[in-house]
C-alpha cells in the first residue's frame, strides 16, 4: 500500500511539474480543420441544429465564437494554402478546384508559412491528418495531368517523397496526401510511405464512395479518422511536458465523403449517416480535449475549431430536411458556392488564460488570418512578403466588446474561381451564378442575369435580394477594391506583392466579358 501510495505521489508531482512548465510559456496552439462540416451543423451556432454537437459546444462555452468567419475559398486545397501561408490560393496557379493526391507542392520553398513561424519561435510543430497541398512522390514518367482526381501515374513509394509538410515548417508529419477518396490511400510519415501499397481498391456504395486506387495494407478507410486522432493524442502526451511549446495542425478527413462512422455513432444522430458522422468529429475534439486536461496543460493550450468550406451535397440535404437540419443554416448554397453557404463557417477559440469564456465576435474574419495573429501571439515581425491577405484577430480574442476590426475587405472565392468581396455588410459577387454546384450554374440558367450581384448581408442574410441595378455607387466602389486586392498583390497595407506567374486568369474573366 506505501508503494501504491508513493507511486501514486510522485504521478502527482510530476502532473503538477508538467503543468507548471507548460503555464509558464508561450501557448501551445491546436488548429483542428473538419473537413466538409458546415455551419448549421454546429448546435452552438444553429439552435434548430438536429445534432447535438456536444464537445464543440463545450469549446464554444469556454472560450469564443465568431459568428461571421469563412474560408478563403468554398473547397478544400485553396482554403488549406491559405489557412498556412495567410495568402489567397488565387494569387497561385491554382485558379479553380483542387488538387488530386498526386499533384506537386502548391506551397513553393520560399513561402514562409504559419509553421516555418512559430518553429522560428522555438515551437516544436506537427502536422497530423489530410494535407492536399501537394507533395512531391517520387513519380515514373506520366505524361497525362496529375491534378486530373482520377489520375493513376505510377509511383516508387519506397522512396522519401520531397516538398512535403517537414520542407515547410514541421518537425512531425503524419498523414495522407488528399482527400479520405482519393487515391492514393497511403500513410506517409516524415516523408516516408508507412506501408508500401499492395492492393488496389474502389468502392460504389455512394456514401462511402472513394475513387479507385492503390492502396497499403495499413489503410483502412473507416478506421482514419480515430486513427489520425490517436497519432495526434500521442504527439500531444509526447510533447505535453517538454519546455517548448508545440504547434499542431490537426487536419480531419471528416466528414467528408467517404461518410463511414463508426458502429459506435451509427444512429446516434437520428438523422443520417453524415449526421452520425459528424457526431464522430464532435468526439474527435472530446477527445482532444481530454488529454489536455489530463496533462494539465489546457489552461495554457489555445485551441481552434473550424472548418476548410461549407457542407457537401453529398450529405443528402433532402434526406436531412426530412428530420428539418440544414447544415448550410440559414445561408444559402454549400460547398464549392460563392454563397454564404460555401464558405461562412463555425469558428470557435478558447484561450483559458486571454479569452473570456462564454463570448461571441460578430466581426469578419478570414481562415487567412491565423498566419498574422499566431505571429503576433508569439512577436514574430512579419515582413511585406509574409501573409499578404492575413489580418491578426488577436485584438478581438482579448477584449471582443471594444476591438476594432483591422480587416478592411474579405474576398471569397467559388470552386469555378469566382470572386465575391465583401466589406462591411455589403458583399458584391462577380459574377451572375453560384460559381459552384447550386443553381444557377448553367448557361442557360445565367442567360439574362445581370452581370453581377450585390447583397446587404444585414439585412439579407440569404442572398434573395440582387441590388445590383440599384446601388451602382457600392458596386462600383466594390470593383475597383477587388482590382486594387488582385493589382497590388496584397490584401493588406504593405509593399506591392507579385502574384505567381501564370499564363492566364481565368479570375479576370469578368471583367473582360463585362467591359470592365
Amino acid at each position: 500500500m506505501k508503494s501504491k501510495n508513493f507511486l501514486l505521489a510522485v504521478c502527482l508531482f510530476s502532473m503538477q511539474l508538467t503543468a507548471f512548465a507548460q503555464n509558464n510559456k508561450a501557448p501551445n496552439i491546436i488548429y483542428i480543420l473538419a473537413d466538409d462540416l458546415g455551419i448549421g451543423d454546429v448546435s452552438a451556432f444553429n439552435a434548430q441544429s438536429k445534432l447535438n454537437t456536444v464537445h464543440i459546444d463545450k469549446l464554444s462555452q469556454d472560450g469564443m465564437i465568431f459568428t461571421d468567419a469563412h474560408t478563403s475559398s468554398a473547397v478544400c486545397t485553396p482554403t488549406r494554402y491559405s489557412i498556412l501561408t495567410g495568402r489567397y490560393n488565387w494569387r497561385t496557379h491554382l485558379k479553380n478546384g483542387v488538387l488530386s493526391g498526386f499533384s506537386k507542392s502548391l506551397i513553393t520553398p520560399e513561402r514562409t508559412t504559419v509553421a516555418k513561424v512559430l518553429h522560428d519561435k522555438g515551437y516544436t510543430t506537427a502536422f497530423v491528418g489530410k494535407w492536399h497541398l501537394g507533395w512531391d512522390w517520387a513519380l515514373k514518367p506520366f505524361k497525362k495531368n496529375l491534378d486530373d482526381l482520377n489520375a493513376h501515374p505510377e509511383v516508387d513509394y519506397s522512396q522519401a517523397l520531397t516538398s512535403g509538410p517537414n520542407d515547410i515548417g514541421f518537425d512531425y508529419s503524419y498523414g495522407f496526401s488528399g482527400s479520405l477518396d482519393m487515391a492514393p490511400y497511403v500513410y506517409v510519415e516524415n516523408g516516408k510511405a508507412t506501408a508500401l501499397p499492395t492492393d488496389t481498391t474502389i468502392s460504389v456504395e455512394d456514401k462511402g464512395f472513394w475513387r479507385k486506387g492503390v492502396t497499403s495494407p495499413d489503410f483502412v478507410h473507416a478506421e482514419v479518422l480515430q486513427h489520425v486522432t490517436d497519432k495526434s493524442i500521442a504527439f500531444i502526451n509526447k510533447n505535453a511536458s517538454n519546455e517548448k511549446p508545440f504547434f499542431l495542425y490537426f487536419a480531419l478527413p471528416a466528414p467528408h465523403t467517404p461518410i463511414l462512422p463508426t458502429t459506435e455513432f451509427l444512429g446516434k444522430s437520428n438523422t443520417n449517416f453524415y449526421g452520425d458522422f459528424v457526431l464522430q468529429v464532435d468526439d474527435v475534439v472530446g477527445q482532444i480535449e481530454a488529454v489536455l486536461k489530463e496533462k494539465g496543460i489546457s489552461d495554457n493550450t489555445l485551441i481552434i475549431f473550424t472548418s476548410d468550406n461549407g457542407c457537401s451535397p453529398k450529405a443528402n440535404f433532402n434526406e436531412l430536411a426530412r428530420v428539418s437540419h440544414d447544415p448550410s443554416y440559414i445561408y444559402r448554397g454549400h460547398k464549392a458556392d460563392i454563397y454564404e453557404g460555401g464558405h461562412r463557417v463555425p469558428f470557435v477559440v478558447k484561450w483559458p488564460k486571454q479569452v473570456p469564456a462564454g463570448t461571441k465576435s460578430t466581426q469578419t474574419i478570414c481562415t487567412t488570418d491565423f498566419f498574422a495573429t499566431a505571429a503576433e501571439i508569439t512577436g514574430y515581425k512579419m515582413d511585406d512578403t509574409m501573409g499578404e491577405d492575413s489580418y491578426s484577430f488577436l485584438n478581438i480574442l482579448k477584449d471582443p466588446k471594444n476591438a476594432k476590426a483591422s480587416r478592411e475587405a474579405t474576398v471569397h472565392h467559388s470552386i469555378d474561381g469566382r470572386f465575391a468581396i465583401r466589406k462591411d455588410q455589403w458583399k458584391l459577387v462577380l459574377w451572375p451564378g453560384s460559381g459552384g454546384w447550386t443553381s444557377p450554374k448553367s448557361a442557360k440558367e445565367l442567360d439574362g442575369l445581370p452581370p453581377y450581384q450585390l447583397f446587404d448581408l444585414d439585412k439579407d442574410p440569404a442572398e434573395e435580394n440582387n441590388l445590383y441595378a440599384s446601388n451602382p455607387a457600392k458596386v462600383k466602389e466594390l470593383e475597383a477594391l477587388m482590382k486594387k486586392y488582385i493589382n497590388e498583390g496584397r490584401s493588406t497595407p504593405g509593399k506591392i506583392q507579385k502574384n505567381d506567374e501564370v499564363k492566364e486568369w481565368k479570375q479576370l474573366e469578368w471583367m473582360t466579358k463585362t467591359g470592365r
